[in-house]
């Protein structure tokens, strides 16, 4: 079994870090560059920022925020946020990132997957999804993106989840691995800063439909959830934020009670 990874996201807002609960009622969290410090020495496996606001202010991450997090870890970066075409990534990738993160504009452009893979490679390609539980009805379109209907239980939404993309979860991320995206990163837009566990039965119906890596995000609030979204849930790696920058668990807990549990970490 490959080893499982553990990552902290910085969702970002004007240079700080912010967390809310389900995408709303955002609090301070600290500074980027800090929180990159603390998680390079507690251990972190990997550190994903996301520019929040990017995409509804129609401008790009702030390559000063990416450039002083780069500055912070000696691990993967992978920046998300404004990331709308081409020359978004390139700055994305010169201000540091190792990876970029494209959510509203795939949806919007799907050959901007390919074309960054081709660039890049797949491995630097992350599509983000954020999902929500729905009842399979019609579901009305973003502006800009092509109209279909959401028929599976997993919609997607878009624009930091403020507009529904009409499409199934499931489905999506099948085309964006044939699109040649390397990872998923999937949010539970349900569990999002709830801190009740991961939506393990979300994670499992895409992780077994795509032979790319899932990365499991929104929820996370106890070592159990880990392993639960590790086991039940079969994803590749687990994403979380406000447990982390509250100090509440540490990196080094949740990987000592997953190497406990039988689940591969680098401790």
């Amino acid at each position: 079994m490959l080893t499982k990874r553990i990552i902290a996201c910085m969702d970002v807002r004007e240079g700080q870090v912010v967390k809310g609960v389900q995408f709303q009622q955002l609090r301070h969290a600290g500074d980027p560059a800090e929180l990159a410090r603390r998680y390079n020495v507690e251990g972190i496996d990997e550190v994903v920022v996301l520019d929040i606001t990017a995409t509804l202010e129609s401008r790009q991450a702030l390559a000063r925020t990416i450039s002083a997090v780069a500055r912070e870890i000696f691990l993967p970066l992978t920046v998300g946020g404004g990331i709308r075409d081409e020359s978004a990534a390139a700055a994305a990738v010169d201000a540091g990132a190792d990876k970029v993160s494209l959510n509203t504009a795939a949806l919007r452009d799907p050959d901007l997957i390919s074309t960054l893979a081709r660039r890049y490679g797949s491995q630097a390609v992350i599509v983000a999804i954020d999902a929500k539980r729905m009842d399979g009805g019609p579901a009305a379109t973003s502006p800009g993106l092509p109209r279909a209907e959401s028929s599976g239980r997993f919609g997607v939404f878009v624009r930091s989840g403020t507009a529904d993309a009409a499409r199934d979860a499931v489905e999506w991320a099948r085309e964006a691995e044939a699109r040649g995206a390397g990872e998923i990163l999937l949010t539970s837009m349900d569990r999002d800063g709830t801190r009740a566990g991961f939506d393990c039965e979300l994670t499992a119906a895409v992780a077994d439909a795509v032979n790319i890596p899932v990365i499991a995000s929104g929820g996370a609030g106890g070592l159990e959830h880990f392993a639960d979204v590790f086991t039940t849930g079969h994803a590749d790696a687990a994403l979380a934020a406000s447990i982390f920058h509250y100090a509440d668990t540490g990196v080094a807990d949740v990987k000592r009670y997953l190497h406990n549990a039988g689940i591969p970490v680098r401790l």
